[in-house]
């Protein structure tokens, strides 16, 4: 458990990485555009694909798992259709807040 939130947490400074550099067009345009348009949603998926294995229930697993799935197909679809990756990303960032357990402290 505690590498997968290692992980989990690695992939999304990385995304947020790729976020700033394409914000702030840091580096050539072509690249920019790979960083924040691709390696983004690539990335902040995969974090969404090991938060989802932490949820206690199993249909919040699913969807978890869904929006992951958008995020990281969303950027290879067609322009017209690539709004599934940002419905992946909203999904999964509400998800994340909705169905991470209750940890209890000592």
């Amino acid at each position: 458990m505690q590498n997968n939130t290692s992980l989990q947490g690695m992939l999304s400074i990385g995304a947020l990485i790729c976020l700033a550099v394409g914000w702030f067009n840091l580096l050539s345009p072509e690249i920019n555009h790979i960083l924040y348009n691709i390696v983004f949603y690539i990335l902040i998926g995969l974090s969404f694909f090991f938060a989802a294995q932490t949820y206690p229930n199993q249909n919040h697993k699913y969807i978890g798992y869904a929006a992951a799935l958008l995020c990281i197909v969303g950027p290879f679809l067609p322009a017209n259709l690539q709004i599934v990756k940002t419905i992946g990303l909203f999904g999964g960032v509400i998800l994340t807040f909705f169905a991470r357990p209750a940890y209890t402290r000592r």
